[in-house]
């Protein structure tokens, strides 16, 4: 498993609350459970008390997309440092699949965690998942979504860096409210030049009289 791949638990949990819309999935600890994805074994650990945590968690998390969005490199990568130094994990060798019929192991990095509470678990192997994207891609490939009113985070993962949506749909919406308010901005000009011309016209013939 490549470690990257635990970026997507730092997405994850910040789309968890869509601020601009007031509203908050993470109300429960079946939700918090729910962030670990399916057959998880740390989530078994989750309890009640990781409700506030994670919210906290979520907040500081969110904080990085956000400075990486707005261009703020070096804060991105401090308030992501502050979480790495506070939720440590050990990186470990794992081979726990096959990678052919004499059984011989599919050694790859896992990330081994050894937290206090589920919080610290899910804190810790998100955090260093974001860090190494961020330090694969770069800062700017954190972003958050400019389809109004959504701000959810998204991991650009596009060729040419291109990524301004966090899904298919914000996109479609974004490019239809564009094409609309081009319409209305086109209706409106040809509409004062109308107004222009009539008054042009008149002008001309009052001249006449």
């Amino acid at each position: 498993m490549e470690l990257a791949y635990y970026s997507d638990y730092a997405v994850r949990l910040v789309n968890s609350e869509e601020p601009a819309r007031n509203t908050d999935s993470l109300t429960s600890v079946d939700a918090v459970r729910e962030l670990f994805g399916p057959g998880s074994t740390a989530a078994r650990r989750a309890t009640d008390a990781d409700v506030t945590r994670f919210r906290s968690v979520r907040a500081r998390l969110r904080a990085v997309f956000e400075a990486a969005d707005r261009g703020e490199e070096t804060l991105a990568v401090d308030l992501l440092n502050s979480l790495l130094l506070e939720f440590p994990v050990s990186p470990q060798i794992s081979g726990h699949d096959h990678r052919d019929e004499d059984y011989r192991p599919l050694w790859h990095m896992h990330l081994a965690d050894h937290p206090s509470n589920a919080t610290a678990g899910y804190a810790a192997v998100a955090s260093m998942g974001l860090a190494f994207h961020l330090t694969e891609h770069g800062v700017e490939r954190l972003g958050i979504c400019e389809a109004t009113p959504c701000r959810n985070a998204y991991l650009d993962t596009s060729t040419n860096r291109s990524r301004r949506y966090c899904s298919d749909r914000c996109a479609t919406r974004a490019n239809v409210a564009a094409y609309r308010a081009r319409k209305r901005e086109e209706a409106d000009r040809s509409h004062s030049t109308g107004r222009t011309a009539d008054s042009a016209q008149s002008s001309a013939r009052s001249g006449e009289r």
